[in-house]
């Protein structure tokens, strides 16, 4: 995954060049992807070494240290270096309660998000979801409620969808999907036993898979037709997973406006009728 020049003073702004790194490095082949680890466990190094340093570091050569940087969102070994020097800088004052600093914390998760998430993949998801006969949602463990969520809200623009909250349930419901189907998994980690099962029987089925995950390269994300991905971090530089599971919040609010956007209002549920919905379960019932 590369980033768009354009996009590189605003990325900086936004959050650190480790973040960035760990976001991006899983995308990458197996000799810049060897760069990144470099980087990664030499960081306060980095600064004060040469191009040759850091190539030998990683076992690789000079060229692909380049090459490397510019796939992690950087105009050369120099910006790299610039940057990381800029991140071990010591701060000019401790800003903010924890409060502050957890608010802080999910904005840069929501931005490195933002920029790992592919926007072809993520149409063409929609694309699925939106033309789909039966869509079916799997998910488990602390990745089930952000889906549940997302249910309900498909159910506001009248894109029905099944969203079994039991593990045999989803089983059962996967093993019924067939051609023109769509069975959309959720994982942070992109392995978890139960969901992979039900991908691995939609799939034999000739169902749709499509993979909303932190990793690209994963089981799950492996066998899907369609992945959507909102970035990695390797085990030894971990994001706190809360707020992994917040940014694949956002990308299902994503994939709902864009499936929306396809439905038409011939066939989304008016708005107005959903607001009604709402107004009158707030009602007292004593009224």
């Amino acid at each position: 995954m590369s980033t768009h020049p354009g996009t590189l003073a605003a990325e900086a702004a936004a959050s650190s060049a480790l973040a960035r790194i760990r976001v991006y490095a899983a995308a990458l082949g197996p000799s810049e992807g060897a760069v990144a680890r470099a980087v990664l466990d030499h960081a306060a190094e980095v600064p004060q070494w040469s191009t040759q340093q850091l190539a030998a570091a990683a076992g690789t050569s000079a060229a692909t240290v380049i090459r490397a940087c510019q796939r992690l969102g950087f105009t050369g070994f120099q910006h790299l270096r610039l940057e990381l020097a800029r991140d071990e800088a010591p701060p000019e004052a401790a800003p903010g309660d924890s409060v502050d600093r957890v608010f802080e914390r999910a904005r840069e998760a929501l931005l490195l998000g933002r920029d790992a998430v592919d926007r072809a993949a993520l149409a063409e998801a929609a694309a699925a979801v939106a033309g789909a006969g039966r869509v079916c949602f799997t998910a488990n463990g602390f990745s089930a409620p952000p889906l549940q969520d997302a249910a309900m809200r498909f159910a506001t623009i009248g894109r029905a969808v099944e969203a079994p909250l039991d593990i045999l349930a989803q089983q059962f419901a996967a093993h019924t999907l067939g051609p023109g189907d769509v069975c959309l998994a959720l994982s942070h980690s992109g392995a978890n036993a139960h969901t992979l099962a039900a991908c691995r029987a939609a799939k034999q089925r000739g169902a749709t898979v499509i993979a909303l995950c932190s990793y690209p390269r994963a089981p799950i994300p492996e066998l899907a037709d369609v992945v959507v991905s909102t970035g990695a971090a390797g085990s030894q530089h971990t994001i706190d997973p809360f707020f992994v599971r917040l940014t694949h919040a956002v990308l299902l609010h994503a994939l709902v406006t864009a499936v929306a956007g396809r439905l038409g209002s011939a066939e989304a549920v008016d708005s107005l009728d959903m607001r009604s919905v709402v107004a009158h379960a707030l009602t007292d019932a004593d009224a």
